[in-house]
């Protein structure tokens, strides 16, 4: 008997491409150079560094000089507030971000609360929405920077990025975005929204885990405001040491490369999946979808089911990959910060379900989800 697994948790990883493996593959045995040596093999390598930051600019409307290759969005995080505020040049203490943000960006925020720097961190709406007029006022003198992400990982909510933007540019700080859940799914342009940093990782689009990047405006590298967090042979202008993981770099510029040649196609037929679980799950008593009088990404559905005991759900149907908050934190059996920063109880949050879809999803595996609820609900 074939086993049969669903999975339907995309928002916290995706399945490499089979063609994104094949290039990994061919640059694992064919180009094994070290991209920083001078000699010929050397280049070779660099060359396929440099293409794949063509690639990667591509999807965000960057410069390839602007992107900077790390091991994936929480580095990226770590190097965008760290390094603004530890540099030497800085004298500022006030950062703002925002009460849900990945646990990457609020982690990094309360290590600097503990050597002296100000946090503000504004909260929702009851649908995961900041408050753009309490975001203008909480910008003084001392404000470094704002850190608001491009799409939450657990509701979908998308953050008005460009109208921040222009805020933060007015006002004179830095603009820090975490892009992980919309590059590659979204059209992004950084210079139209005036991002000054955006941090994402590849296992969000079809690449490996381990390997993502950031966009660092030129203006901002020149100025040599930003503090290296890896220190070493000076690789990517000094900003991030270490030898290039060249076959996942490789991976990861072809994943961006299949994102922008797939992305409306993708978005069309994902549209059609969600409206269908939704329309499912709403025929359940009691049940209402998180943040849905929002905008919100194509691929995320997060449900609130009276009742519905969201972990022991996930203990019995271990053949049903779903979520009930972020994947950095699904090992804790703990209500979602974000749910909670909205509005709910604790029990809504704990009984609440991500479902997130990627460009394999099919109506089978929802309807077999639904099932599955539907059967849990009356066990």
């Amino acid at each position: 008997m074939e086993y049969i697994f669903t999975y339907l948790d995309f928002n916290a990883t995706t399945p490499v491409d089979d063609r994104v493996v094949n290039v990994i593959t061919s640059h694992l045995t064919e180009v094994y150079g070290n991209a920083s040596s001078l000699y010929n093999f050397g280049n070779k390598a660099k060359l396929v560094v440099d293409r794949a930051k063509i690639s990667t600019a591509n999807v965000i409307g960057s410069d390839q000089n602007e992107i900077y290759f790390t091991s994936g969005a929480t580095e990226s995080i770590n190097l965008a507030l760290k390094g603004l505020a530890l540099h030497p040049s800085n004298t500022k203490k006030h950062i703002i971000t925002c009460t849900t943000e990945h646990k990457a960006v609020l982690e990094t925020c309360h290590y600097l609360e503990t050597i002296g720097f100000d946090i503000t961190y504004l909260p929702v709406d009851n649908n995961g929405v900041i408050d753009l007029g309490l975001l203008k006022t909480s910008i003084n003198e001392d404000t470094l920077l704002v850190c608001i992400m491009w799409v939450n990982n657990e509701t979908g909510v998308i953050h008005p990025i460009r109208e921040i933007g222009e805020i933060t540019k007015d006002r004179g700080v830095y603009f820090v975005c975490d892009g992980t859940q919309g590059v590659g799914k979204l059209e992004l342009d950084v210079i139209e929204t005036n991002i000054d940093i955006l941090c994402f990782s590849g296992h969000k689009v079809y690449a490996p885990k381990g390997i993502g990047g950031i966009y660092i405006n030129d203006g901002l590298f020149k100025q040599n405001k930003l503090q290296p967090q890896i220190h070493g042979g000076g690789q990517e202008n000094g900003l991030r040491s270490g030898t290039y993981n060249v076959p996942l770099i490789a991976g990861l510029g072809k994943a961006y490369e299949i994102a922008v040649d797939e992305m409306q196609g993708n978005r069309m037929q994902i549209d059609k999946l969600r409206d269908f679980i939704e329309n499912e799950l709403l025929e359940i008593k009691g049940a209402f979808i998180n943040s849905k009088d929002t905008l919100r990404i194509y691929n995320t559905v997060n449900v609130c089911i009276p009742g519905f005991e969201t972990e022991i759900f996930i203990g019995m149907n271990k053949d049903i990959a779903v979520s009930n908050g972020s994947a950095c934190s699904s090992a804790l059996i703990q209500p979602s910060h974000v749910l909670l920063a909205m509005g709910l109880s604790n029990d809504e949050a704990m009984n609440s379900l991500r479902i997130s879809m990627g460009k394999d999803t099919t109506f089978g595996e929802l309807q077999i989800l639904i099932k599955r609820i539907k059967d849990f609900m009356n066990y």
